[in-house]
């Protein structure tokens, strides 16, 4: 089965363009982060959460090592090495009916390599 907005997906993680992302996400997206006790609800804020993570954890080690399909999502099993810290997380995805990404879920692993992303992605927040 062919997802669009999972090739979508894939091409922004590989050219990093900002805008391609903010095509991507449907208006009503929702993000979730391991971090934040909230889902974040509205473009405009998971464009800022996923062009920070982008940021973060997409840098040159950054690898999907897993996928998942369904009918209307994927599940994107990533990895990298970050200041000596391994980081293990997987993406969840799912795509509303015209390919855009209409919810975003982020669960990563170990505890370690959470209070690093927490710190990072705070930094990167902040600055944008």
């Amino acid at each position: 089965m062919a997802l669009k907005g999972l090739d979508a997906w894939y091409a922004f993680m590989k050219s990093h363009d900002a805008a391609a992302l903010w095509d991507l996400l449907h208006p009503d997206a929702v993000f979730e982060s391991p971090v934040v006790h909230t889902p974040q609800a509205g473009r405009d804020i998971v464009f800022k959460y996923l062009k920070g993570a982008e940021k973060v954890l997409g840098g040159p080690g950054f690898t999907y090592v897993g996928e998942w399909r369904s009918d209307h999502g994927a599940v994107l099993e990533f990895e990298n090495v970050i200041d000596g810290i391994k980081i293990n997380g997987v993406d969840i995805i799912t795509f509303a009916d015209d390919g855009r990404i209409s919810h975003f879920k982020v669960m990563v692993r170990p505890l370690k390599a959470i209070n690093l992303l927490h710190r990072l992605m705070g930094e990167q927040l902040a600055r944008q």
